[in-house]
């Protein structure tokens, strides 16, 4: 069983939170908590042996805890995904080979492409593809039949496994905190398209990926999390973008794992990651 909390900071909080299960008899296995102390909030995940009475025990947690506290208690441990593609093959590869032997630590539901590329990979590992074609139509009319795609599924998250197009606030804010991207560079470095030509050219010594939630501010949504490889002179910009596609796939499989696990808390822009 597992509880997530979150909420302002107090004293005495972690007391209160062990005495509540020790009056159920529920023992913890672990335990991880974390204090903000800039913005005086709290953060813990607990992992509990037995299984208890989810409803009661959230009532005495929030008894104890402070008001508009966030509590969870044993999350759906398998997660269920749509995701988003255009035609680069290797995150959404690497999805689902993890979807196919029970690894990904979620189910599959759906694969998006606003291209015909990545149709018959997702046919052979036998995940429903939908093509929902950008060309000849208004941005509002193309985001409008991807929702409606999504939601025919209600996924608990949806991933952005190399989805080459910029999302629109109402998009966004239809899915808030749902929508999971994997973007080409450590942020805050080279944003938007290009990111290697624009390494390249800068003369950097490190390329790198980054893992994150995404909001309304481009490639600027709470980072998940993030992988860097060094490189040198004798890279172009090709050589880079090769080198860059497998921390791209590292990082998102690390990014999914801790957020299917209830170890990825939010707050504003930032984020408190239990690895």
């Amino acid at each position: 069983m597992i509880i997530v909390i979150q909420c302002i900071d107090k004293v005495g909080i972690v007391a209160a939170i062990s005495g509540v299960l020790a009056q159920q008899q529920l023992n913890i296995i672990s335990m991880r908590e974390h204090v903000d102390t800039q913005e005086n909030r709290f953060y813990m995940r607990l992992q509990i042996e037995q299984h208890a009475d989810e409803s009661a025990l959230e009532r005495a947690m929030q008894a104890v805890l402070p008001q508009h506290a966030v509590i969870s208690i044993n999350p759906v441990p398998d997660k269920k995904i749509v995701v988003m593609v255009t035609k680069e093959y290797h995150c959404l590869a690497d999805i689902l080979i993890r979807n196919y032997f029970g690894t990904l630590g979620a189910s599959v539901l759906a694969v998006i492409g606003n291209h015909a590329t990545l149709q018959d990979i997702c046919k052979r590992f036998d995940v429903p593809f939908f093509l929902v074609s950008h060309e000849q139509k208004s941005k509002p009319e193309f985001e409008h039949n991807m929702i409606d795609v999504i939601k025919q599924h209600q996924p608990d998250y949806i991933v952005l496994a190399k989805f080459m197009r910029i999302l629109s606030p109402e998009f966004v804010a239809e899915f808030e905190t749902k929508l999971i991207n994997i973007h080409h560079s450590f942020l805050p470095a080279f944003v938007g398209a290009n990111p290697y030509k624009q390494a390249f050219e800068r003369g950097v010594k490190l390329i790198g990926a980054t893992a994150h939630f995404v909001t309304n501010d481009l490639d600027e949504g709470p980072i998940i999390a993030q992988q860097i490889i060094p490189v040198n002179h004798s890279l172009n910009a090709a050589d880079m973008m090769k080198a860059g596609k497998e921390i791209e796939t590292s990082v998102l499989a690390k990014a999914l794992r801790l957020v299917f696990e209830d170890r990825v808390f939010v707050y504003k822009n930032k984020t408190v990651v239990f690895e």
